[in-house]
């Protein structure tokens, strides 16, 4: 079985995971992967209609991208952090830099043909 050596987490499970304040920088500054964050809201019709894409992506790139999401109507400090002026926007990092970011929905395909960009 392939498990985080830190959190015990199946490594092989693709479910986004909910970043916070708390989790964030351990999370992304210690991923030997690339990490694409959705930055969203509930309210948001766009990201409401973007998450299915997000999730079946992610079951498409285990062990290759980390995929997680940063609710920013809970988690406000980090939008301002990330300057996130509208929502959805995703960004990518790799070795914890922000390599590229993006801002509205996008479809399965286009996310996928990100993704291959970064891997």
């Amino acid at each position: 079985m392939a498990n985080c050596g830190k959190c015990k987490k199946s490594l092989l499970d693709t479910k986004p995971l909910e970043l916070t304040g708390g989790n964030f920088d351990e999370i992304v500054v210690n991923s030997d992967m690339p990490v694409i964050i959705d930055f969203w809201a509930p309210w948001c019709g766009p990201c409401k209609m973007m998450a299915p894409n997000f999730e079946k992506s992610a079951t498409k790139f285990p062990l290759k991208v980390l995929f997680a999401k940063v609710n920013t109507e809970v988690e406000q400090h980090l939008g301002s952090r990330f300057g996130i002026r509208s929502i959805p926007t995703l960004i990518i990092f790799k070795d914890a830099k922000e390599v590229h970011r993006v801002s509205g929905a996008l479809d399965e395909a286009s996310l996928n043909r990100l993704v291959y960009e970064f891997i």
